[in-house]
C-alpha cells in the first residue's frame, strides 16, 4: 500500500496500476508500506515480503546518508 488518502487506500497493484482501495476492505492494523495480497475474496497483509522490503529501504536509506556525508 503506497499511502491512505481520506477513506481509501492508494495501492499500487502487480501491474503498476495505482488502485484506490476502501479502507474498510483491508486489515484494521493496515499501514502504509505494507505489502497486501488478496485471497480467498479478502485482503491480507503480507508480514514477510513487508518485513523484507522495509529492510531494503532502510539499507537504501542508510547508503544515501553516508554517501551524502562523504
Amino acid at each position: 500500500m503506497d499511502r491512505i488518502e481520506g477513506a481509501f487506500a492508494v495501492c499500487e497493484d502487480s501491474d503498476g496500476v495505482m488502485k484506490n482501495i476502501d479502507l474498510t476492505k483491508l486489515p484494521i492494523n493496515v499501514k502504509s508500506g505494507d505489502i497486501l495480497f488478496f485471497n480467498d475474496g479478502r485482503f491480507s497483509i503480507d508480514r514477510t515480503a513487508t518485513s523484507e522490503r522495509r529492510a531494503e529501504i532502510a539499507a537504501l536509506q542508510k547508503r544515501l546518508l553516508e554517501k551524502s556525508t562523504d
